[in-house]
């Protein structure tokens, strides 16, 4: 079946490692929209750090952010759809944190570009203050981009977008188990995990979002069927999305468990120019033989 609508994550996908889209993903992307498919961002980040992105390529429809709790327009800057975390679920996750001494990171304004929000992190906690850092860098210093309170507990006293953890990979996957074990289905855990970097952002949402929820979304406004969505990711917080979409394609730098579900096709790294390399394959070529192991099938 046709694909008229293409769901596109950024870090480790559509991006390459340097950040960037490359000129062979950005022109397979202007060939997709010219034969008339849609293209959506679809991803873990803040609305605020995907914007420039969709921006750039000229997307028209709206990024799915937040890994699904925040649906809005990159331009207008109108929300579409946004499920907030509840606070009683907000503030025991916080608190569930803070007893395994993690740092947090709450993201709030779902109504205009979004603010990240922390009180303080630890000096061994690299990757968070590198985030912190590339975050007051592009918005600017003086923004509201990035905001330090002194006391997260005290600031929070509405409903967030979402509140992250992040660390080594150990760490954060006995958090979760406790966060899991202490909040149940109240909320959504989102793990994006980076073993070779020892890595792992936890992502806690409202408990319906997700990526697969979000793009559906936008397939049933655009009056696109199932069948005819295609999404492609790296990480676990991708699933949901993969799984919905009639054609699901993993990069080859994607976590290793995605790699071995049914169905999934694979694709080069986001370093190679994979996004392209599917979109040759699937919309730009959809009749054209699979030439070696570059796109194939999963074993069963």
């Amino acid at each position: 079946m046709t694909i008229r609508l293409l769901a596109l994550d950024l870090d480790g996908t559509l991006l390459n490692s340097r950040g960037q889209v490359s000129e062979r993903n950005r022109n397979a992307l202007e060939q997709a929209r010219e034969s008339g498919v849609r293209v959506a961002i679809v991803t873990g980040r803040r609305f605020r750090d995907a914007r420039p992105t969709a921006l750039e390529l000229g997307l028209d429809v709206p990024v799915i952010a937040h890994n699904g709790a925040l649906t809005k327009h990159a331009r207008t800057l109108e929300t579409v759809a946004v499920l907030l975390l509840p606070l009683t679920a907000a503030r025991r996750s916080l608190e569930v944190g803070r007893a395994a001494d993690a740092d947090a990171l709450l993201s709030d304004d779902h109504e205009g570009l979004g603010v990240l929000v922390y009180d303080h992190l630890r000096g061994d906690n690299h990757a968070a203050q590198l985030y912190v850092n590339w975050s007051r860098r592009i918005h600017g210093d003086g923004s509201e981009a990035v905001r330090q309170v002194a006391s997260l507990e005290e600031f929070l006293n509405h409903e967030p977008i979402h509140l992250a953890f992040s660390g080594g990979c150990a760490k954060m996957k006995a958090l979760e188990k406790n966060l899991l074990e202490e909040l149940g289905t109240t909320v959504k855990i989102f793990s994006t995990t980076y073993q070779n970097k020892d890595f792992t952002l936890l992502d806690i949402v409202h408990p319906e979002a997700s990526k697969g929820v979000g793009v559906a979304a936008a397939a049933a406004e655009l009056g696109v069927l199932r069948e005819e969505v295609m999404a492609v990711g790296d990480n676990l917080n991708d699933l949901e999305m993969l799984h919905y979409a009639g054609t699901g394609v993993v990069m080859k730098n994607a976590e290793a468990s995605l790699h071995e579900i049914e169905g999934l096709y694979a694709t080069s790294t986001n370093d190679e120019d994979g996004v392209a390399r599917a979109i040759e394959r699937f919309i730009l070529q959809p009749q054209a033989e699979i030439v070696g192991a570059d796109l194939r099938v999963r074993p069963l």
